[in-house]
């Protein structure tokens, strides 16, 4: 756990997860070895000399086993795949010269913990924009400094950075199938489940306590839940025929998912805690693949009711079905936590690639350029996208900004990885 150093002076700021003191000044408006590569370019960005931290043993050498974990050097990859900020080295020439400066200090302290401080500069003005100081063990460096990176990336620019958050995913090593945790960079994984048997569609609860998925190990696909700090399973849809793509009401309450219990694969809700469930949009063409509206008054979902897979969304209360997306071939949706935008998988003449639609103006941007993609997650925020592709023989999963000018690519391992799902904001976890 984080413990308190001192209380939070600026209540607004307490949501942000950091239980330490922080300053705030007047601002300008405005799996282990899982590595990052950026791959895209971003368009303009608020740009910020990160200095090594003082103290800082993890960063002392480049050939030091633990470089990975320096302050700087996570805070500078946080802050490269957020799209908003461009880090840069700290040297004399850009001394005054940026936007602003992240610096820090970290001191051990007897009982085995870390003392951490870092201050956020503006280089031009000359003045102290934020500082703080907190204590945390050493296994929670890296969360400290996502944590730090997203006070910074909200203090510069007004959105709320995800590096603290969680994504999960499925890997494929061998006869073995895993279901795996990991911070939003891809580092400190974990193992939730593993099978001989397929696992898929891994969804967060919104709580972020909770992961719904589909299992084969009883020779069938059931939709299963399983808390994650107890382990604890239950099998939530296990019905005849093949069940499959759970999908969790915003609160948390009710699962949507799809099956074949019927005959042809239909959409159906059932409540959290079991029951019977309730068909939702029946008709005799195939639906799958809900996602609900943030304002849970509505599911989108994947139906070839119109010939082709299209995105679809039918009010829940009214039971009107409309047509969303209109591209040749349209499956996987994904609604923003904001509920303004919708990620799909558009086949664009032969290549499967990831879109971003505008709900309310109807734009629609190719934000991909691989040519095998699958599965997009928004992150918490709303700027920034997970999901899975494939290069070559190897699956491997990607973060994209929703523009798609900058992309990172999550490597560190031979074995496929997929099926990504990103998790909720990190003080809606219970376990």
């Amino acid at each position: 756990m984080l413990n308190p150093a001192t209380p939070l002076r600026r209540h607004a700021l307490k949501r942000l997860g950091l239980c330490a003191a922080l300053s705030v000044a007047g601002l300008p408006a405005a799996h282990a070895a899982t590595r990052l590569e950026i791959v895209g370019v971003g368009a303009t960005r608020v740009t910020v000399i990160v200095a090594p931290f003082d103290g800082d043993v993890a960063g002392a050498g480049a050939d030091d086993s633990h470089a990975e974990a320096a302050f700087h050097r996570v805070l500078a990859q946080d802050f490269e795949r957020s799209g908003l900020l461009r880090p840069l080295e700290a040297t004399p020439e850009l001394a005054g010269a940026m936007d602003a400066r992240v610096q820090g200090s970290v001191q051990p302290l007897p009982d085995g913990q870390l003392s951490v401080r870092w201050t956020l500069w503006d280089p031009l003005r000359r003045v102290e924009l934020a500082t703080q100081q907190l204590k945390a063990t050493p296994a929670e460096r890296r969360l400290v400094a996502h944590r730090i990176a997203d006070t910074v990336q909200e203090l510069l620019t007004g959105v709320r950075g995800v590096n603290a958050t969680r994504i999960a995913y499925i890997v494929q090593d061998g006869a073995r199938h895993l279901l795996k945790v990991a911070d939003a960079d891809g580092h400190n994984h974990r193992t939730a489940l593993t099978s001989h048997e397929s696992i898929i569609s891994p969804a967060w609860s919104p709580q972020g306590d909770e992961l719904a998925y589909v299992s084969f190990e009883q020779g069938r696909a059931q939709v299963w839940v399983q808390a994650l700090k107890t382990g604890r399973r239950q099998a939530l849809a296990a019905y005849r025929g093949s069940n499959s793509a759970p999908a969790w009401s915003p609160d948390g309450r009710q699962v949507a998912f799809a099956s074949s219990r019927d005959g042809t694969t239909q959409l159906f809700i059932v409540a959290r805690d079991g029951g019977s469930p309730r068909r939702v949009a029946p008709s005799t063409a195939i639906d799958t693949e809900p996602a609900w509206a943030p304002d849970g008054r509505s599911l989108y979902f994947t139906s070839d009711r119109g010939g082709s897979p299209q995105i679809y969304r039918v009010g829940l209360e009214s039971g009107v079905v409309e047509r969303v997306s209109f591209d040749a071939y349209s499956v996987s949706p994904s609604i923003s936590p904001q509920g303004d935008k919708l990620a799909y998988i558009s086949n664009q003449e032969g290549a499967l690639r990831v879109v971003v639609k505008t709900l309310a103006s109807g734009a629609v941007k190719t934000v991909t350029r691989s040519v095998e993609d699958e599965r997009p997650s928004f992150a918490p925020n709303g700027r920034l996208l997970v999901y899975a592709t494939r290069e070559g023989r190897r699956d491997l999963l990607m973060t994209s900004s929703i523009d798609g000018r900058v992309q990172t690519r999550l490597l560190g391992t031979l074995a496929d990885v997929r099926e990504p799902a990103w998790g909720p904001w990190p003080e809606a976890r219970t376990g």
